[in-house]
C-alpha cells in the first residue's frame, strides 16, 4: 500500500528527489531471479532524480520510455513551469534522440514492443515486458486518420479521447498479432489494467459512478481490467471478488514460479485462482489511502470519529461491500459523458451539484448495492462505522512517513542538456558542479528579488496615486 511506501502523498513531481523506495523490491527484480528476460515499454512516474531510481536499476535488462508523468506525444518534451522543460524519451539510461522519429508515442511504445518480441526466443527463455502506454493521459493528441472516425462526437474534448482509445485499441490488437507470430501466445498471460478513473475535464467519463481522477469516490479508484490467457480455466467471465493493484505483484511471481520471501509484507494476494477459476478472492479489505497531508475537512473531529478517528484526515477503506471515506475525498459530482454538448457549452456541464453533502466528512457506502454512492448510511449504521474506523487506526500504525520533499532547482533540464534526468548526487559535488549550480540559486534569487522590487515600486506608485 501507499502507506508502506510514504507515497501516500499526490504524485512524484519531476523536480523532486523522491522515488520508489530502493529497498522496495519490484516485479521485475522477483521474474528475473526466476529467470525471465526483463523489458519495459513506456512511462515510468517512479522518479528519477539519481541513477539508482531508474528502471534499469530496478529490475529490467532493458527501458524505452519516458519518466515523466506526462508529456507531448510526438516531440516527447514536458515543461513543469515557466523556464523548466525538457526533452523526456530514453533507451536504458540515455537520452534516446537518435530513436527519434517525432512518432505518436501510442505507436512508437507498440513497435518498440513487438521488436523485443522478436528479438528473443520465448524457447529459450521466459518473458516479462511491461508496456505502460503514455494514452490516454494529457494533452489530448491523436494522428487525425483516427479523429476522422468520430466526426459524430460534437464535444472535441470527448472526440479526442474517443480516437486516441482507437489508436490504444488496434496497438493491443497488432501486440497481439505479434504474441502468436513469434509463438510466445499459447503460453502468455495479458494483464490488461488502467491506474485511476478519467478526468472528464480531458474527455474522460467515470459515468454513471461519483466523482474523478484523484478523488477517493469510486470514479476516482475503480478502473477497468481484465485479464487474457489461454491459460484461464474458466474464459469469458467476470471476476467480482476484490482485487486490487498490489495483487499483481505477488499473482505474477507466482505465476512465474518465482518466490515470496516472507520478509516482504506484501499487502497483496495471489488472486490467480479467483480470476481463472472463480474461486472466492483470498482479499476481504482495500485500504485505498490514507494522506495525512492533504487538505483537511473543516468540520473533521475526533468527537465525529467517536475518538477513534480523526474525520479531518483524507482516507478510505474498503471492508467487504462496505467503504469507508473520511476527511475531503474530492471532487464528488456525478458527471454524465460529454458527448453531445457543443465547445461552448463544455463550461456548463450537465451534472449534479452535490449541495447536501457539505460539512460532512464521514461518509458509508454499501458499495454491492449502491456502486455510485448515492445513499450514505453513516448515521443508520453507526457500530459500521466504528469498527471501520478502529481497522483504519489499526493500518495508520503501519504507515512510514510521507515522501514528499520540496522541488530541487537542480532538477532544471537546462543543467543536464536539456533533458530530464538524474541530478542528486550522493558525495560533495564536483567544485565545477557546484559553481553551476551556485550561480542558478543566484540567478534565480536575483529574478526573484527584482521582481519583489518591481512589486514594491508598483505598490508605492499605487500608495503615492
Amino acid at each position: 500500500y501507499q502507506i508502506h511506501t510514504g507515497l501516500q502523498h499526490s504524485i512524484i513531481r519531476a523536480t523532486q528527489p523522491n522515488c520508489l523506495p530502493l529497498e522496495n523490491v519490484t516485479l521485475p527484480q522477483k521474474l528475473k531471479q526466476a529467470g525471465y528476460s526483463t523489458h519495459m515499454v513506456g512511462k515510468w512516474h517512479l522518479g528519477f532524480y539519481k541513477r539508482d531510481c531508474l528502471p534499469t536499476q530496478r529490475g529490467f535488462d532493458t527501458f524505452f520510455g519516458s519518466l515523466l508523468g506526462s508529456g507531448d506525444y510526438y516531440s516527447h518534451y514536458k515543461c513543469e513551469g515557466p523556464g523548466m522543460c525538457g526533452y523526456d524519451l530514453y533507451e536504458g539510461e540515455e537520452a534516446a534522440w537518435e530513436q527519434d522519429r517525432g512518432l505518436y508515442s501510442t505507436v512508437m511504445f507498440t513497435r518498440k514492443a513487438i521488436n523485443i518480441l522478436a528479438n528473443h526466443d520465448p524457447r529459450r527463455q521466459p518473458l516479462f515486458l511491461y508496456l505502460a502506454y503514455q494514452a490516454v493521459h494529457s494533452p489530448l493528441q491523436v494522428p487525425a486518420r483516427y479523429l476522422e472516425r468520430y466526426k459524430g462526437i460534437p464535444n472535441m474534448h470527448r472526440r479526442k479521447y474517443a480516437a486516441m482509445v482507437s489508436c490504444l485499441d488496434e496497438s493491443i490488437h497488432n501486440l497481439t498479432l505479434a504474441l502468436k507470430r513469434y509463438g510466445y501466445y499459447d503460453n502468455t498471460v495479458i494483464v490488461y489494467s488502467s491506474d485511476n478513473g478519467g478526468q472528464p475535464l480531458a474527455g474522460g467519463s467515470n459515468w454513471p459512478l461519483r466523482g474523478s481522477k484523484a478523488t477517493y469516490w469510486e470514479g476516482g479508484i475503480r478502473a477497468v481490467g481484465f485479464v487474457h490467457s489461454p491459460l484461464l480455466v474458466n474464459k469469458g467471465t467476470k471476476c467480482r471478488s476484490l482485487v486490487h493493484i498490489t495483487d499483481w505483484f505477488p499473482t505474477l511471481v507466482t505465476l512465474g514460479e518465482g518466490t515470496l520471501d516472507e520478509d516482504l509484507n506484501l499487502d497483496g494476494y495471489d488472486v490467480w485462482e479467483a480470476i481463472s477459476e472463480g474461486h472466492p478472492s483470498p482479499r476481504h479489505d482495500i485500504l485505498h489511502n490514507i494522506d495525512p497531508i492533504y487538505t483537511k475537512a473543516k468540520n473533521g473531529s475526533w468527537k465525529a470519529g467517536y475518538g477513534l478517528w480523526n474525520t479531518a484526515i483524507r482516507a478510505a477503506l474498503r471492508v467487504g461491500h462496505w467503504k469507508l471515506l473520511t476527511g475531503v475525498p474530492g471532487y464528488s459530482d456525478w458527471v454524465p459523458p460529454q458527448t453531445f454538448s457543443n465547445q461552448r457549452l463544455t463550461n456548463r456541464w450537465h451534472n449534479e451539484r452535490v449541495r447536501w453533502d457539505r460539512g460532512k466528512s464521514i461518509w458509508l457506502f454499501n458499495i454491492t448495492a449502491d456502486p455510485y454512492e448515492r445513499v450514505d448510511l453513516s448515521q443508520r449504521y453507526p457500530h459500521l462505522v466504528k469498527k471501520m474506523l478502529l481497522r483504519l487506526a489499526q493500518y495508520n500504525r503501519t504507515a512510514v512517513p510521507v515522501r514528499y520533499p520540496a522541488k530541487d532547482l537542480r532538477s532544471n533540464p537546462q543543467y543536464n542538456g536539456g533533458v530530464w534526468g538524474p541530478w542528486f548526487k550522493e558525495e560533495r559535488e564536483e567544485p565545477e558542479e557546484d559553481e553551476k549550480y551556485n550561480n542558478l540559486l543566484a540567478n534565480h534569487l536575483g529574478k526573484r528579488r527584482w521582481k519583489n522590487q518591481s512589486n514594491n515600486r508598483k505598490l508605492k506608485r499605487k500608495v503615492e496615486e
